[in-house]
C-alpha cells in the first residue's frame, strides 16, 4: 500500500524514460508500455531482430518450466522474481491449472507492474497470490514479505527469468541467488534463464539498450549463468538453449517455423535451466 509520503503513482513510473518490464513487453507484442520504451525496443530490434524471438521463447520456458514443477515435481509455492507485466500463461495461471491450491508471489520493483498485477494477476478460490514491490538485490525483504503466502517449512520454486541479467558482477549476481535459495528447504526448485554474450550483434543491440533506459542489462557467459546453479541437481537437460529446453512439439514446430521466417532459425542466444535443492 502507497504511504502517504510516497510520490505520486505516475511520477514514480517514469513514462519519460524506457524500463526493462515495458520494452519486454513490446518486444512480445504487449500494448502495456509507453512511447520511449517502443522506441528503445525497436532500435534493438532494428540491431538485433532475434531478440523478440528470445523474448517469446523465454516465455515459452516459463510455461513448461512451471508445468513441470507443478505437475512432475509436486511443488504448490511459487516465488516468482522479476514478475515483469503480466501476459498469457503467468505463473499462478500455469500452476493452478495442475493444482488449483497453489501459491504465487510475484516480485517486481517497476510501479506499473504493480497496477497491472493487482489487478490481474488474481487467484484461484483454493489458492492465493500475492505481489511483493522489492528490487531482487533485496532477498531478505523478498522473503520475509513472501513468508504472508508461502510456508518455508514446504518447497518452493523460485523462477528467476532474465533477472539476474538486471544485476551488474559489482553486486554479486550469484550470492542475490544463494541467499534466495538457502532459507528453501530442500526439493525446493530454481527455474533460470538469461541472455548470453555469444553474439557480437546482440551485445552491440544490449550496449545501446543500455544508453537509452532507466536501468541496464548484463549478459553472460553460459558457463557464468550455469554457476548460478551451483550446489542443485540439474533436471534433464540441464542448461541449454531456451529453445531446447524440453520443448513441447506443438510448440517446438511453431518456434521453428517462426525462426524460418525470420531466418533467425536455430538455438537462441539466452540459456536456461531447472535445478532442484538436494
Amino acid at each position: 500500500m502507497q504511504s502517504p509520503e510516497d510520490p505520486p503513482l505516475a511520477e514514480k513510473i517514469q513514462a519519460d524514460t524506457a524500463h526493462s518490464a515495458r520494452v519486454w513487453n513490446h518486444l512480445l507484442g504487449g500494448r502495456d508500455n509507453y512511447r520511449p520504451d517502443r522506441d528503445v525496443g525497436d532500435m534493438i530490434l532494428k540491431l538485433f531482430p532475434g531478440i523478440a524471438r528470445i523474448a517469446r521463447l523465454q516465455r515459452r520456458f516459463l510455461v513448461r518450466a512451471v508445468h513441470h514443477l507443478a505437475a512432475e515435481a509436486g511443488i504448490r509455492q511459487f516465488l516468482d522474481v522479476g514478475t515483469g507485466l503480466p501476459t498469457a500463461d503467468n505463473t499462478h495461471e500455469v500452476a493452478q491449472r495442475v493444482a488449483p491450491a497453489s501459491r504465487i508471489v510475484y516480485v517486481d520493483n517497476d510501479p506499473l507492474v504493480l497496477v497491472h498485477a493487482q489487478a490481474l494477476l488474481t487467484s484461484t478460490r483454493e489458492g492465493a497470490c500475492d505481489y511483493v514491490d522489492a528490487d531482487v538485490r533485496d532477498p531478505a525483504a523478498i522473503l520475509e514479505a513472501a513468508s504472508r503466502t508461502l510456508d518455508f517449512g514446504e518447497p518452493v520454486a523460485l523462477t528467476l527469468l532474465g533477472t539476474m541479467g538486471q544485476i551488474p558482477d559489482s553486486d554479486d549476481p550469484a550470492s542475490v541467488v544463494a541467499r534466495l535459495m538457502d532459507p528453501l528447504p530442500p526439493g525446493s526448485h530454481l527455474a533460470l534463464s538469461d541472455g548470453t554474450d555469444t553474439d557480437e550483434a546482440l551485445n552491440e543491440a544490449i550496449a545501446a539498450y543500455n544508453e537509452n533506459s532507466a536501468s541496464s542489462y548484463h549478459l553472460r557467459s553460459p558457463d557464468h549463468i550455469a554457476s548460478f546453479f551451483d550446489g542443485l541437481e540439474l533436471v534433464e537437460p540441464g542448461i541449454v538453449s531456451t529453445s531446447e529446453w524440453r520443448p513441447d512439439p506443438a510448440d517446438a514446430h511453431e518456434a521453428a517455423r517462426a525462426a524460418r521466417a525470420a531466418g533467425a532459425d536455430g538455438p537462441v542466444d539466452a540459456v536456461c535451466g531447472v535445478g532442484r535443492k538436494p
